[in-house]
Formats: C-alpha cells, sequence, structure tokens
C-alpha cells in the first residue's frame, strides 16, 4: 500500500541591516546549509551538493530510521536562496529504503519592505512510501497523524537552527566584513613612519 504525506512551514525574519548586506551574505548558500545541518552530520559534494545525515527518527515506535539526503542548495544574483532534494536514502530499515521518495522544495528570499529588511523563505515536504504489511490494518487517519507530524517535526526543526544560527552566523559575518573594512581603510605602520 502507497501512501503519500507532507508538510510545509513558513518563515518570516526581520533585520535591522541594509538588505544589499545581506543579500551579499546569502549568495553563500553552504552558510544556509551549515545553519541547518549539524556539521558532524553534514558532507560537502560537488556542484553545489551537500549530503545531510538527519537525526535519527521514530515512526510510531515502531520503526527507527535515518534518512540521510543529498541537496542541491544554490543562490541568484539578489541573494535568493533555493534548495531542492536530489536523493535519498534511509538507513536502518531496507524494506522502505527501496520503497521509500522523498521531495524536499525550500526557498529563503530577502527583501525590503516599509525600510525593513525581511527574510522570507517557505520549505515543502513530501514523502511516499510503501508501508509494510504490518501497518496495513493501522488506521489511515493515525497513519497520517503520525507521519504529517513526524514531518513538521524536522520543518519546525530546521526552521527553529534558520532562525538561531543562520542570523548569529549572518551578524558574525558582518562583523568580520566590517573588521576587513577598517583594516583596509586605517594606514598601516609603515605608512605612518614614512609621514
Amino acid at each position: 500500500m502507497r501512501v503519500t504525506f507532507s508538510a510545509t512551514e513558513q518563515l518570516q525574519l526581520r533585520q535591522s541591516e541594509p538588505l544589499p548586506s545581506l543579500q551579499h551574505y546569502l549568495r553563500q548558500p553552504q552558510r544556509l546549509v551549515q545553519a541547518i545541518a549539524d556539521p558532524k552530520l553534514m558532507e560537502v559534494l560537488p556542484g553545489d551538493q551537500f549530503r545531510l545525515k538527519m537525526r535519527p527518527l521514530n515512526f510510531l515506535d515502531i520503526y527507527h530510521f535515518q534518512p540521510t539526503v543529498v541537496l542541491k542548495v544554490w543562490a541568484n544574483a539578489t541573494g535568493t536562496v533555493f534548495l531542492e532534494s536530489e536523493s535519498c536514502e534511509i538507513r536502518g530499515i531496507d524494506y522502505i529504503n527501496h520503497r521509500f521518495s522523498l521531495q524536499l522544495k525550500g526557498r529563503l528570499a530577502p527583501y525590503c519592505q516599509d525600510g525593513h529588511t525581511l527574510l522570507q523563505g517557505k520549505a515543502d515536504l513530501q514523502v511516499g512510501v510503501d508501508l509494510p504489511q504490518a501497518l496495513w490494518l493501522t488506521p489511515k487517519p493515525l497513519l497520517e497523524m503520525a507521519a504529517n507530524g513526524l514531518l513538521r517535526g524536522v520543518l519546525a526543526r530546521i526552521k527553529q537552527r534558520l532562525q538561531g544560527q543562520l542570523l548569529a552566523d549572518y551578524q558574525q559575518w558582518l562583523a568580520q566584513q566590517n573588521d576587513n573594512l577598517v583594516t583596509q581603510a586605517s594606514p598601516t605602520a609603515e605608512a605612518l613612519e614614512a609621514i
């Protein structure tokens, strides 16, 4: 029996920094991936791709598994970041691994509204799976509630990390940019001695 589950999460963050600096920051999509994933569970691949091991998940207290997803992450000239799943592997349950599909699409875009810089994002996650026979008699509403709740939980954790980690990394990046500008603008000791 094939079933499909889905979840959507939206995000809106307000920033005090000017739009161009946020756009410049977001043109480095690896920073977004580092913000949403534990660095120990992430592997950088060629071609703007990243392999992410999710934390182990539990479905109905029966199945314990660990999805590994390959994401393609890229940014356009305005700093809008896109992410899309390329492939997925389920570790822990071979039966499901061969009968499982995952589609993740996300977008995070900076824009200006009423003089304020905003980050607006949306992620859609859809999973299709052929259920093992052991679950065929489980009422469909119970399966949907458990699976959709699991997917919403995954997206909520990503959103939570974005709200904390991405903004913290952005502030650190801004400080480094400002330090670089100060270093470039201030005269060196040798230049002062020459005066």
